[in-house]
């Protein structure tokens, strides 16, 4: 396989049996629990699947592929790094960026959605798009790489409801309604307000069709109306982190921790200096995200949440920090975890739980198995 240029596979992470995390090798019959792997791991050599939910690959995917003409990208850009990091389960979000809006959203947004049906189409053998819960079976095996489409905003609707009808048919299973600024529907992270008369209407149709609601980004009125309108449909936080260990708007409080779990929901640790600390960027900080989340949620209502941007900074054309995009001064656009910039290096992340105390079983689940099980439960059959 022709790996393009920036693409790290590190062989010893991922050496042959048992758990190999960059601290070293776990005899497999410690990693068994009553016998049997713990939810998450594949069980044919019991490694972990590590399930993520948000990257924004789709935007490297679409530049190449529609402005650049390239062939084959997603084979010979991110599916070595994530093979490389043991990921099974992707969720790749359609973002268009806010120098696109409004006029070319809706081509934008289309043209990301093409990007995601060819990754699989050309990889048949590796790739599965999950659309139900019946895909996610080649995904636990092992067998292949599932990738899950989402929307990071819906400002390529424009000021209809229908959309939502049609990009569900596109495949997308995961919505959320704002980035961080206002749109018709709802206010996002920088703003105040909730939802409008006519992000209720969204929410509703959403709702009825059983896109997974995702309210990250979402500003604290927009996360409780959703909330309170939604009963028993299906919600998470995709991408953030906890305000008690770093106070950032995109973060969430105890009280909004607590509601989510209530729920059922679960909250992805986002791996962002932006959202772990812009002055401790260091897998010991996230660490703390995990723990505090767990202690306020428990440990079932934790997953990944990566937003990986180290590499999109580098292959993307530049664009203008925006106003409203919530960055502490001093953080550059691009910034990473120190040994967390991409999903390759998600075995490091685990060595680091497990060297910190986590048991295999609990790290299983907030890598892999939390997640999994939320879309065995929440996705069509």
């Amino acid at each position: 396989m022709k790996v393009c240029p920036g693409v790290i596979v590190d062989a010893e992470i991922r050496a042959s049996s048992g758990f190999v995390w960059s601290a070293g090798k776990l005899n497999r019959s410690e990693a068994k629990v009553n016998g049997h792997p713990p939810g998450g791991m594949r069980s044919c050599d019991d490694r972990p699947v590590f399930a993520d939910a948000h990257t924004d690959l789709l935007l490297e995917l679409a530049h190449r592929e529609h402005r650049l003409g390239e062939t084959d990208v997603f084979a010979q850009t991110w599916l070595p790094l994530l093979a490389a990091g043991g990921v099974g389960l992707q969720v790749c979000p359609i973002f268009v960026v806010l120098d696109k809006q409004p006029e070319g959203m809706l081509r934008e947004a289309l043209a990301q959605a093409t990007s995601f049906a060819r990754a699989a189409h050309e990889n048949p053998d590796r790739v599965v798009t999950v659309r139900r819960a019946a895909e996610l079976d080649a995904v636990e095996r092992g067998e292949k790489i599932g990738l899950l489409l989402s929307l990071e905003g819906v400002e390529q609707f424009g000021y209809e409801v229908w959309p939502a009808d049609a990009f569900w048919e596109l495949g997308a299973r995961m919505a959320s309604l704002t980035w961080n600024r206002r749109n018709p529907y709802a206010d996002g992270a920088a703003e105040a307000g909730g939802l409008s008369l006519l992000g209720e209407r969204l929410v509703d149709r959403l709702v009825e069709l059983g896109v997974i609601l995702d309210l990250a980004h979402a500003s604290a009125a927009t996360f409780a109306d959703v909330l309170a309108r939604t009963g028993d449909a299906p919600v998470l936080v995709s991408h953030a982190a906890c305000r008690a260990v770093n106070d950032h708007p995109r973060n969430l409080c105890d009280e909004q921790l607590r509601a989510l779990a209530d729920r059922g929901g679960l909250l992805g640790i986002m791996l962002h200096p932006l959202a772990i600390g812009h002055d401790q960027r260091t897998i010991a900080r996230v660490i703390d995200h995990f723990e505090h989340a767990a202690s306020m949620m428990g440990i079932e209502h934790v997953c990944l949440g990566g937003d990986f941007v180290q590499r999109l900074s580098k292959v993307l054309p530049p664009f203008a920090p925006l106003p409203d995009g919530l960055m502490p001064p001093g953080l550059e656009e691009g910034s990473s975890i120190e040994g967390l910039a991409g999903p390759e290096d998600y075995p490091a992340l685990g060595a680091a739980l497990e060297a910190r105390g986590w048991s295999i079983a609990d790290i299983a689940a907030v890598t892999g198995a939390n997640l999994l099980r939320f879309l065995r439960r929440t996705l069509p059959a």
